[in-house]
């Protein structure tokens, strides 16, 4: 009797010893991150944002307002065909050519200065501090061993929508 307890003592031992490896092995947890999301979130509420969004509003009304000059001038210069009055309709084309010239170089010009406004947006320290620091301390409470962007990675094909933790990120950083 003695040596079936020994036995079953030692298989149970062995079976102890195998089984510990196999429970102390970490799982691998990842998680994914819509950047481009939180970034349109973060930004949203900020004044620099929002200074962007005012001048390309103003930007747009000015083309806006010159559009329409140049179409009161095509009919203009239309109705001087109609009666006949040449040369009125002459200096017109003259004026509609300067004012789509003019467009066009405004257009140009404020294009530029709103992609480098933008561009400057972008490369905010100040948010992708906020951003790596949010997702630091997620990935350590989660006990997430990888977390990926969604932009910047080309090779997911595919995810669940467990692993993303985008609203957490947005919420973490208090733009809900």
């Amino acid at each position: 009797m003695k040596s079936k307890i020994k036995i079953y003592a030692a298989i149970l031992t062995v079976f102890i010893l195998g089984a510990v490896p196999a429970f102390s092995q970490q799982i691998t947890k990842f998680g994914v991150v819509d950047t481009s999301k939180v970034y349109n979130a973060y930004f949203r509420k900020s004044a620099p944002v929002r200074n962007y969004e005012k001048k390309r509003e103003e930007f747009q009304k000015e083309i806006n307002r010159q559009t329409d000059e140049i179409r009161k001038l095509q009919q203009k210069k239309l109705d001087y065909v109609n009666a006949g009055n040449d040369a009125a309709a002459v200096r017109t084309e003259a004026e509609i050519t300067k004012k789509k010239d003019y467009l066009s170089e405004y257009t140009s010009a404020k294009n530029v200065e709103l992609e480098s406004l933008r561009k400057s947006l972008q490369n905010s320290d100040e948010f992708y501090k906020k951003l790596y620091s949010t997702l630091s301390k997620i990935a350590e409470s989660g006990g997430y061993s990888m977390i990926l962007s969604l932009q910047e990675a080309n090779a997911i094909l595919w995810y669940s929508s467990s692993v993303d933790i985008t609203n957490q990120v947005i919420s973490e950083l208090g733009l809900n």
